[in-house]
């Protein structure tokens, strides 16, 4: 069974998306998922930053097996084309049987925004008095967009997003269509909770800029050697990875800085009662993508082709 992106976007919802990426994070932090480091490989297309990567996303959970291969191409959006493309083979793990094949292009965008959603719910009633509301957004592309649709979902007190790109034509429009503001960097930096979602491979979020009580969702920066947050942003905030493994690896934000992560947010999910989660400083939680994000979001599409539920 092939599954285009077309297919995807009929059955799959962040209100189904959502809940199932909460289960799989405690899951994955209780040590019930079988994800070994993705492996990556540079395309050698280009010496600077328009340096191409492959990556391999292999991942055993539950009764199901997958695997995502994925490219990043940061020059693709001057060409008109996505800087991510994927596919994802989905199997039995019962068996080993291929059960579908699908696109993962808008798998891996949704299920990135449902990971900062879930991150949104767990830690936003930790860490305010009061139900913020406030979203400050730096990026204007295929993930602020997606971010706002997620967050929208678990965020109902949610009443001013303010967009701030490094392209003001794209921040118009995509504040334009989402109800937002097109602000200044700063502007939007200092909302109570604020998302970095671009390409740059320096910082673009100063800890000089934060509210001492932000709930920084941090997206972008897909690289060791990348940044979106400085050393003072890092330092001085509380940091909440999706996975202590995969940021060690693979977050730029985190490596460069020698920030110290306290707390994985699929142990703060599974007990929330005990997390000690601040309210006198930012928080900032990073996120790298993970395969058992992939396999959640495609055995749920798996499952509506399976049912029928594209049949409309």
């Amino acid at each position: 069974m092939y599954v285009s992106e077309q297919e995807v976007r009929a059955v799959l919802t962040y209100d189904l998306l959502i809940p199932a990426i909460r289960l799989a994070l405690i899951d994955y932090s209780a040590g019930r998922v079988n994800q070994p480091p993705r492996m990556i490989l540079r395309a050698g297309n280009a010496d600077d930053h328009r340096n191409g990567w492959f990556a391999v996303m292999p991942v055993v959970a539950g009764d199901v097996m997958a695997v995502k291969t994925v490219t990043y191409y940061p020059c693709n959006d001057a060409l008109s084309i996505p800087t991510h493309m994927a596919v994802i083979e989905l199997l039995r793990r019962a068996t080993g049987e291929p059960l579908a094949v699908m696109d993962g292009r808008l798998i891996t965008e949704m299920r990135t925004a449902a990971v900062s959603a879930v991150a949104f719910s767990a830690l936003a009633p930790l860490h305010f008095q009061s139900a913020p509301s406030s979203f400050g957004i730096l990026g204007s592309g295929v993930q602020a967009h997606a971010h706002i649709q997620a967050i929208r979902t678990v965020w109902p007190e949610l009443r001013e997003i303010r967009i701030a790109s490094r392209n003001p034509a794209n921040a118009a429009k995509l504040a334009s269509e989402a109800g937002a503001r097109a602000v200044s960097i700063e502007e939007a930096a200092s909302a109570e909770v604020v998302l970095t979602a671009t390409s740059s491979p320096t910082p673009v979020l100063f800890g000089r800029c934060m509210s001492q009580r932000a709930l920084v969702l941090a997206v972008g920066a897909p690289g060791a050697t990348l940044r979106e947050l400085d050393d003072q942003a890092m330092s001085q905030s509380y940091v909440v990875a999706e996975s202590r493994a995969c940021v060690a690896r693979e977050s730029g934000d985190v490596l460069l800085s020698g920030a110290k992560v306290q707390a994985e947010i699929g142990e703060i999910l599974a007990d929330a009662a005990s997390a000690a989660v601040p309210r006198d400083c930012p928080i900032i939680f990073k996120s790298v993508g993970m395969a058992i994000e992939d396999l959640t979001a495609a055995r749920l599409v798996w499952q509506a082709r399976a049912n029928g539920s594209h049949k409309s």
